[in-house]
């Protein structure tokens, strides 16, 4: 079975989302299926197939984030430190081209999110900087083309 890794941050919010499709939406959507199923005929209620499909997505996430639960490797980046990015990094970096500054911080997969500066571990900016330090330049070939980026910070928070 493969680990998955993850910050504390992004395990805490993954037990809470599956708390909340535990504990308040599954309940709901079967309140709602009971309540379409007594508008009568199955065949042709929207309001019951609706919820139906509703319950099917909610309890596959259910048993996804489970099973991400299950294999997570967490890791405390307040305890981390040092000098080259690795997992769990903030890292700032400036475009080389704009003089744009940008905070990514590395993390897993389940957690990643760009509009919130986190980028999986498997991203191509994540691969390009792992093993570097403060100074360097990287080379990103990304699917909207190649940027190159000097690491001007890396901290772990």
């Amino acid at each position: 079975m493969e680990k998955v890794p993850i910050t504390t941050s992004g395990y805490a919010a993954l037990n809470e989302e599956l708390k909340h499709r535990q504990q308040v939406e599954r309940p709901r959507i079967i309140t709602a299926i009971a309540e379409a199923r007594a508008l009568g005929d199955l065949s042709e209620n929207a309001e019951y197939h609706a919820a139906k499909e509703a319950q099917s997505l909610n309890e596959g996430r259910i048993l996804e984030l489970e099973g991400l639960i299950s294999r997570a490797e967490i890791f405390d980046t307040a305890r981390m430190s040092g000098t080259t990015v690795k997992f769990g990094a903030t890292v700032t970096l400036v475009d080389e081209d704009t003089e744009e500054e940008k905070i990514y911080q590395i993390v897993g997969e389940p957690e990643a999110d760009v509009s919130k500066g986190k980028v999986s571990i498997k991203s191509p900016i994540a691969r390009a900087l792992i093993g570097k330090s403060v100074g360097d330049s990287v080379e990103v070939n990304a699917p909207g083309g190649g940027k190159s980026y000097e690491i001007v910070a890396i901290a772990f928070v």
